[in-house]
């Protein structure tokens, strides 16, 4: 395992630097093991809810979490507003970076996450795989 920390800057899309970052590094598996910031507004999607909500204002990031994988992220964020309502689920596109975002990521060279279907889920799910 790797660890690296990312900062983040002002109008970055959360998601999409994560996705970048991984394709950049041509890693097939990590872990964001934490995240602290400020976004300008978020789309999260909640438990057993097909869209995302698009929540509007400055909003601080408590806490960020998830996997990094070829076929997609799959990370949870909780944030709170200006009067310390919190909110969270999953990260969709669209978490604008208001002032900075910290990130750690824990690189797994020796490991390949794959995303494939559970039919007892109904979703892709992670498929860890050693890489040979």
């Amino acid at each position: 395992m790797e660890a690296h920390a990312l900062r983040l800057n002002p109008g970055d899309d959360l998601r999409g630097v994560l996705d970048a970052a991984l394709k950049a590094r041509g890693a097939e598996a990590a872990f964001v093991v934490s995240g602290i910031g400020s976004l300008r507004g978020a789309r999260i999607r909640y438990a057993g809810v097909e869209s995302a909500a698009v929540l509007d204002g400055d909003l601080e990031i408590l806490t960020l979490s998830g996997t990094l994988s070829p076929d997609g992220a799959h990370l949870h964020i909780s944030v709170s507003d200006a009067v310390g309502q919190v909110r969270g689920g999953h990260v969709a596109p669209g978490c604008i970076v208001r002032t900075t975002a910290e990130i750690l990521i824990a690189w797994l060279p020796e490991w390949r996450f794959a995303r494939e279907h559970d039919p007892a889920t109904g979703y892709p799910e992670l498929v860890p795989r050693p890489n040979t």
